[in-house]
């Protein structure tokens, strides 16, 4: 499996994430939210082995915008709709590799990339 980042390019924290990759010659593929939209198995499999509370970031104005009930009755199924419908929920970058996937940039995280 190679290694797909999902993201918004102009974000800050994406931009980490592709300079500590390329830096390191960890070879990838971007899928550009705004571009592509969210990829709902991806969305399933982050939210499967990470929870949704770690998937959708609640600390952005996206999440701040649903609407109240939406976000009190959030759970994986809604999660997913959520995203789909506004990818820019979506903790970023989120990766994916042969070993699961990765949510944020955390260095000694991405180290396990190489």
């Amino acid at each position: 499996m190679t290694i797909t980042v999902y993201g918004i390019k102009n974000c800050d924290t994406m931009k980490k994430a592709f300079t500590w990759l390329d830096q390191h010659k960890v070879a990838y593929t971007f899928h550009d939210y705004k571009k592509s939209g969210a990829d709902e198995a991806v969305l399933k499999k982050a939210i499967a082995e990470h929870g949704w509370e770690n998937v959708i970031n609640c600390k952005g104005t996206t999440w701040r915008a649903l609407p109240e009930k939406t976000r009190e009755t959030m759970n994986d199924k809604t999660a997913i709709k959520a995203a789909l419908d506004n990818p820019s929920l979506v903790k970023r970058p989120l990766v994916t590799h042969k070993k699961g996937v990765l949510l944020g940039f955390d260095e000694a995280e991405f180290k396990t990339l190489t």
